[in-house]
Order: C-alpha cells, then structure tokens, then sequence
C-alpha cells in the first residue's frame, strides 16, 4: 500500500492561512466607519397600540346616568 506524502500539506495550509487573512483585512479595509459617532438625542416615541388607532367608546354600567 502506498505511503502518503504530506512533504507539501505544511506549505499548503500556511499559504491558505496567509491567503484568508490578506482576505479578511482587504474585506475589513473596503468597510466605511463613521468618522465622528454621536450619541443621538434620546427621544422616546409615543408606541400606538391597536386599540388606540380606534375610536372606542364603553359605556360601564356605573358611568351611565342615573335614571
């Protein structure tokens, strides 16, 4: 049976792992980061729920006029 040769694995994986980080800085340089980030103002907004975008009234026994 054959041996296998593994003379070329080391320059193989060495190169592939060079290869991925040139890849990965490349990506990373081409990426836009925001020159001054700024906190923005914290204003909170008033959440609609769905019974408030309806007009609802409910009259309860004990808010009607006494008769």
């Amino acid at each position: 049976m054959p041996q296998l040769d593994t003379s070329t694995w080391f320059t193989t994986i060495v190169s592939m792992i060079i290869t991925l980080f040139i890849m990965f800085q490349l990506k990373l340089s081409k990426h836009l980061y925001p020159s001054n980030p700024e906190s923005k103002p914290m204003i909170s907004l008033k959440q609609f729920t769905p019974w408030e975008k309806k007009w609802t009234k409910i009259y309860s026994p004990l808010s009607l006029p006494q008769q």
